[in-house]
């Protein structure tokens, strides 16, 4: 009789436990995002793509440091069965919510249970998808045919479905939107034919366009006078937004990189610096008005874009107090500038390369012209691919360093064009590529530390935290756990895949979490339960 007792006490309580878990995690999921904690370090939430708005990618939490990391182990994992996710999970109110291309998931932060999973078939390039916008309890995901969707972020239900552009002129989308008060800030993508790129404000609760900037100016527009007069360039330039931006909501001012101009790598047809192509942009959120831009690559003949992420944050400048704004571009660069102006402090090579000949009086830098593609194929260092590329970069307050994936490429890049370019007016021919993660000081753009990371394409991303240590992989599929003022590893994990994202943490109920997506699984790792 007692035991039965017991089997039936234990049957109550596991039963209790399931409806008080499932009790908790409905209403985490009906408060939804609370708007300030955009405004906040990321520590109970990692509310967007970033973290935050600044594009740091450095965390507050310590609880995972120097004098345990190597205590670190496995909490859970949760595998999408085949889709590779390259998209940084969001958590909020105990959800985490990430995507690989016409896929969302929202699966419980603690254990790794799948709450919900959406599915749309769609057509386009399913290249990848870098994750999920959050306004209240809404979730924003773009496709692979250039749609924004709106999910109600409780069950995964559709709101609404609207068309960004037409993906039968080979639009498609992959960014994660970002979410500025009352704006679903998005853009789109596109890698075939000549188009023109634009980034567009969305309502949230409709989804009807708020405003587009285009990154092309109409003939006439200051920034038109850098593109031919008389022919139609202009108006199938590219310079596609495919990367989140970042945000200062003290001047009011949304930051973003554009892609590069076609037709690619022919840039005969289109004389001049292509302006607002391979640039950082400065924009108001309210009504998509330029502020100002900067361009790391004018007239770009070797697919550059700068869509990297333009990183912000204040420390002093030259014995001044300054608001900074940097970008590791693809080109081989590194950019320091004032984010009030866009005024120009730094321009440095952050790895090897040999196209240019020095800086300009703007502080771009200056092509060699033997660099340029032609038929008989012009060696170059970077690559097409670039020195670095989309893989997040991080930058530590507490070391003042700013750290990038860099890659040596060496490619030799032809020009094949005939009669007009179109498209694709040359290839490139990766010639040896190998990988390092570099720790830049900010002041100067010269390299703190190296560390080698193989031979390959490194492509994954970086996180710091208030624990002094730096996340990432290399090219041997280990994770690691590094010493972010000398490059020292302090742990590594041999996870045996290509990992294709960037790491994020949160902490919760006392515990903090560290998540890298691996392939098509997503590995939680924390300290042991005491």
């Amino acid at each position: 009789m007692k035991h039965r007792l017991a089997i039936l006490q234990k049957c109550v309580a596991a039963v209790v436990c399931f409806f008080a878990a499932f009790f908790f995690l409905a209403a985490a999921q009906a408060q939804g995002l609370d708007p300030a904690a955009l405004l906040r370090p990321a520590t109970d939430t990692w509310p967007t793509y970033n973290g935050d708005y600044s594009g740091r990618r450095f965390s507050t939490l310590d609880q995972i440091n120097t004098t345990n990391v190597g205590s670190l182990t496995l909490a859970w994992a949760f595998r999408t069965r085949g889709n590779t996710v390259k998209s940084t999970p969001l958590e909020v109110n105990g959800i985490l919510y990430f995507t690989s291309p016409d896929h969302v998931w929202a699966v419980d932060a603690r254990y790794g249970r799948q709450v919900w999973h959406y599915f749309r078939k769609s057509e386009g390039d399913h290249i990848g998808n870098r994750g999920v916008g959050m306004h209240g309890d809404s979730l924003y995901f773009t496709t692979p045919d250039a749609h924004l969707v709106c999910l109600n972020a409780k069950d995964g239900t559709v709101r609404w479905d609207v068309e960004l552009a037409d993906s039968k002129l080979d639009y498609f989308a992959t960014m994660a939107p970002i979410i500025v008060r009352d704006h679903v800030i998005v853009g789109v993508s596109g890698d075939v034919t000549d188009l023109p790129g634009f980034l567009e404000s969305r309502d949230p609760e409709t989804g009807a366009i708020q405003w587009r900037w285009n990154t092309e100016p109409k003939p006439g527009e200051p920034g038109s006078e850098t593109w031919p007069k008389d022919n139609d360039a202009l108006s199938h330039g590219g310079g596609m937004t495919w990367m989140t931006g970042t945000y200062d909501p003290q001047l009011n001012l949304l930051y973003w990189g554009t892609g590069n101009p076609n037709p690619v790598l022919a840039g005969e047809g289109r004389l001049g610096d292509n302006l607002y192509t391979c640039t950082i942009v400065a924009l108001n959120p309210d009504t998509g008005k330029l502020a100002w831009y900067f361009q790391p690559s004018p007239h770009d003949v070797h697919d550059w874009d700068a869509t990297q992420t333009p990183v912000l944050f204040d420390a002093e400048f030259h014995g001044k107090p300054r608001k900074l704004i940097a970008q590791a571009s693809r080109n081989g660069f590194f950019f320091l500038l004032d984010r009030t102006n866009g005024e120009h402090f730094v321009t440095a090579p952050f790895i090897d390369t040999t196209w240019s000949s020095g800086i300009d009086s703007r502080g771009r830098p200056i092509a060699k012209p033997e660099a340029t593609p032609s038929s008989d194929g012009a060696l170059v260092e970077p690559g097409s691919d670039g020195s670095t590329n989309w893989m997040a970069p991080s930058f530590d307050p507490q070391t003042g360093l700013f750290y990038v994936k860099a890659r040596r490429i060496f490619s030799v890049y032809y020009n094949t064009v005939t009669t007009k370019a179109e498209g694709w007016g040359g290839r490139d021919r990766i010639l040896w590529a190998n990988s390092t993660i570099r720790a830049l000081d900010y002041h100067t753009g010269k390299v703190a530390w190296n560390h080698e990371l193989g031979e390959g394409e490194d492509i994954a991303g970086i996180l710091t935290t208030a624990g002094h240590l730096l996340f990432t992989a290399d090219n041997s599929g280990n994770l690691l756990a590094m010493d972010p003022a000398t490059g020292a590893i302090l742990w590594h994990l041999n996870i045996g895949g290509e990992v294709v994202a960037s790491p994020m943490t949160y902490q919760l109920d006392g515990r903090q979490y560290v998540l890298i997506p691996v392939q098509d699984i997503v590995y939680a790792f924390a300290l042991p339960e005491k």
